[in-house]
């Protein structure tokens, strides 16, 4: 430009090299120099001489500053972005409009009341199953991530819950968690997974038991760790000394390597008080570490803990969150061939099992835990049906057959038996505490199967001809019981399939059936579709089933009107959402009954609009029928006193341990009259007490969300 059109005003470009300078004063002091005072864009001043010739150098800014050409979707994603980060700033329920939920007071108190407030967070959620402990910490992890606070976060469960927890933190919050596996160790770049992945869920004992891996976890920080079933990281105290788990040690871990720690389970308080404090010492081992002095009150937990029964939770219109549940038993006689097979195989069970014990006195540990646990298999199978106990007989036969042949030395008859080998990633000191939960249901049916198809106590082969004897007679009964069709557990489910509760209404009626084996599953697949007249109307889910599939069985059994009935082993007692039935039998009765309430949640959660029923077969002059007979009586008992809740405190472990040492005596001394009135005194007594403790103690701890909390909540919301 000319040095004569210079003017006081104008947006310059190339005065200053860096930006555009808005011209303040021109002086010009003869026709080729001019002294420009100027402001550049930052706020700085300048002076500057320019000649004419530079001048041709000097242009106008455009008074246009932007070009606004860019992509607008694109600036809409960016400024939404920026919305999204401030939003905590203005809407306290950010996280609850961004995800796939409908939140009830409960949840929202929990999350936005009682964590969000905690830097760093030390706390313990123990409400009730079903109550939605997994939504409360996917809502939680939600809400930190959105207010910058959260980039690496671990959750530890058991192995039964991990895809259960992927899917929902998917599903629900659109937050993508790898689970840790063999084969993502083995590809870690580094060597270390913990270091590699942010967003991470691994079972609890494949981290208590792997020192490799607990050496790898040591090395790495995290934003928030979760742990899911907590109540398994548990300490006991004998005298002066603290017994610690593996799982209690690594969870002092966790607790060392991350800022924020969150604590779940239903079942916090086991009834010792010294025992709880241990537990609640992985949240402050400087508050609650130490022995309760003599007559000493509880410290209070209040700040760190919160604990809602499920039959207290409302919703937002103050109606009842939770439906009626009633849980009625239903006795049968067996059938005189069925007799004879029961009184065959238990005899052959508790030979076993009396050898087995014998074997671990003897020194030989490994050889006597696996038989054990085999027979123990073995006589759960002849309780679930003429199928599941057949098949059983036949494999077991045929595989000890083929140990024979291998050994090629028959005519030595002294050759040893090889010990049964443990599936991949099952240790010996799994089976002496052994816990279903962390293991989900295909590891379960395959760890049967392996162990119950070769575990033999016989120490030659002399010895195992002998049992291969006996075997094929129990087969050969088996058989004839399978092939009568005459099964008086099968007529009682029958019953039920008529009963006015399944075809009464109008609209029809969906009902679960659980089962432990899946040899069990087809045989009542095959029976229930004959009497319904329909395939489709029945459909089933186990453990070999793979995910994709399970998913459209389980959306089929929900919407389609024509699915009436499910047959399911616990792989569909895993954190499913089958509430659109409220119908369920208990085929088979499992040994820990924290699974008798894991069944029931399927249906007794939050949106079941309708009474639960839930019928358990028990053949009452069975061994194992007489105590869980005596179990059932008990808990309807305390049912009348204290209400449904009383389903809730199944999963105790004392009631477990309890239970499980009932049943295997009842096998191996239940024709002793002594041992049948020390079994009624240990399910009054002990399952009984510890049942009416953990109540008690429920009822002192638990809190409850009053109407005026509820109304603020509300209100808080329609306000966001």
């Amino acid at each position: 430009m000319d040095l004569s059109e210079i003017k006081p005003g104008l947006r310059l470009i190339g005065v200053r090299p860096d930006c555009p300078v808005e011209v303040l004063s021109v002086e010009t002091t003869d026709g080729d120099v001019a002294t420009l005072v100027f402001r550049s864009t930052n706020g700085e001043l300048g002076e500057r001489l320019v000649t004419a010739d530079e001048a041709m150098a000097i242009e106008v800014a455009s008074e246009r500053r932007w070009s606004f050409d860019a992509d607008g979707a694109m600036f809409r994603l960016a400024s939404e972005a920026r919305r999204i980060e401030l939003a905590h700033l203005f809407d306290p329920f950010t996280a609850v409009e961004s995800a796939g939920i409908d939140p009830l007071p409960h949840q929202i108190e929990a999350v936005y009341q009682r964590l969000l407030p905690m830097q760093p967070l030390r706390f313990l959620l123990a409400d009730d199953p079903g109550a939605g402990k997994t939504i409360m910490a996917g809502l939680y992890i939600r809400e930190l991530v959105l207010r910058g606070d959260l980039a690496r976060c671990l959750v530890v469960a058991p192995g039964s819950l991990v895809e259960q927890w992927q899917e929902e933190l998917w599903d629900k919050f659109n937050l993508s968690f790898d689970i840790m596996s063999r084969d993502m160790i083995e590809a870690s770049r580094t060597g270390n997974p913990f270091l590699e992945r942010d967003l991470l869920i691994a079972r609890v004992d494949q981290l208590a038991r792997n020192d490799d891996l607990l050496a790898k976890l040591a090395a790495a920080d995290w934003d928030l760790v979760v742990v899911d079933e907590a109540h398994k990281m548990s300490a006991h105290l004998y005298g002066n000394e603290v017994d610690k788990t593996k799982r209690f040690a690594l969870g002092e871990q966790l607790r060392d390597r991350t800022r924020n720690f969150l604590l779940m389970t239903a079942t916090p308080h086991n009834g010792k008080n010294e025992d709880f404090l241990l537990f609640m010492s992985l949240l402050d081992p400087e508050r609650f570490a130490g022995k309760l002095r003599k007559n000493a009150p509880m410290p209070d937990v209040s700040d760190v803990m919160r604990r809602y029964v499920k039959e207290n939770l409302l919703t937002f219109d103050g109606v009842r969150l939770f439906t009626d549940r009633i849980a009625p038993t239903v006795k049968y006689d067996l059938s005189g061939p069925e007799q004879h097979l029961y009184d065959e195989v238990t005899n052959y069970v508790r030979t076993g099992m009396n050898r087995a014990e014998a074997l671990q006195e003897g020194g030989d540990r490994r050889r006597g835990l696996i038989v054990g646990f085999a027979l123990a298999g073995l006589q759960r199978r002849l309780a679930s049906s003429p199928a599941a106990i057949h098949e059983s007989l036949r494999r077991r036969r045929k595989k000890l057959e083929a140990q024979v042949i291998d050994l090629d030395r028959l005519a030595s008859g002294d050759a040893p038996i090889p010990v049964a080998e443990l599936p991949k990633g099952i240790q010996l000191a799994d089976l002496e505490d052994f816990d279903f939960d962390d293991y989900d249901d295909e590891e379960l049916e395959n760890l049967n199967d392996t162990v119950i198809d070769s575990a033999t106590a016989a120490a030659t082969v002399v010895e195992l001809q002998k049992e291969l004897v006996e075997l094929r007679e129990l087969e050969r009964i088996a058989a004839d019981v399978r092939g009568s069709r005459e099964d008086r557990k099968w007529n009682e489910l029958a019953s039920i399939l008529q009963s006015p509760e399944f075809t009464g209404g109008d609209n029809p009626r969906k009902l679960i059936v659980f089962t432990e084996h899946k040899d069990t599953l087809h045989y009542l697949h095959d029976r229930i579709e004959s009497l319904l007249g329909r395939a489709e109307a029945v459909v089933a889910i186990h453990g070999g089933v793979k995910r994709e599939d399970r998913r459209r069985v389980q959306d089929a059994f929900r919407n389609d009107p024509a699915v009436q009935v499910l047959v399911a082993t616990d792989a569909a007692g895993e954190g499913v959402n089958l509430q659109r039935a409220n119908l369920m039998v208990n085929y088979d009765l499992p040994w820990n009954p924290n699974r008798i309430e894991q069944r029931f949640g399927r249906i007794h959660r939050i949106g079941q609009k309708q009474p639960c029923f839930l019928w358990n077969l028990v053949a009452h002059d069975t061994r194992e029928g007489k105590v869980f007979d005596r179990l059932f009586q008990k808990i309807e008992q305390q049912r009348r006193v204290y209400g449904d809740q009383v389903y809730d405190v199944l999963g105790d472990a004392q009631i477990n341990r309890s239970l499980h040492e009932l049943l295997i005596n009842a096998i191996r001394f239940g024709e002793d009259p002594k041992v049948i009135a020390r079994m009624e005194e240990v399910v009054d007594a002990d399952i009984g007490g510890q049942l009416q403790e953990v109540l008690k103690e429920r009822a002192l701890a638990s809190e409850v969300l009053a109407d005026t909390g509820l109304v603020a909540i509300r209100d808080q919301m329609e306000l966001a």
